[in-house]
């Protein structure tokens, strides 16, 4: 296993080193963990359109690039609101 050094801040360090403790992990094997868990933008990308495959087999659902826009910029805007509770 090669060994990577990066720079973040020091709270994010601190934030990550006691989420990894209160796991029972280090941190070295938190971020790994982590690492293993994040889809990248290809394969989020890949995971989208299957389902949007899924959905069209299974009840002939194929929105429009236009829609798949507004339902973006909808989602968005949920999100952005929830985190502002």
């Amino acid at each position: 296993m090669a060994d990577a050094n990066i720079r973040i801040p020091e709270e994010a360090k601190d934030r990550l080193a006691a989420i990894a403790a209160a796991e029972g992990l280090s941190l070295r094997a938190y971020l790994a963990r982590l690492a293993e868990t994040l889809l990248t933008p290809a394969e989020r990308a890949e995971r989208a359109e299957q389902a949007r495959a899924a959905l069209h087999a299974w009840n002939g659902y194929a929105p429009s690039a236009s829609q798949q826009q507004d339902l973006d910029t909808e989602l968005d805007r949920r999100l952005a609101e929830a985190r502002g509770r």
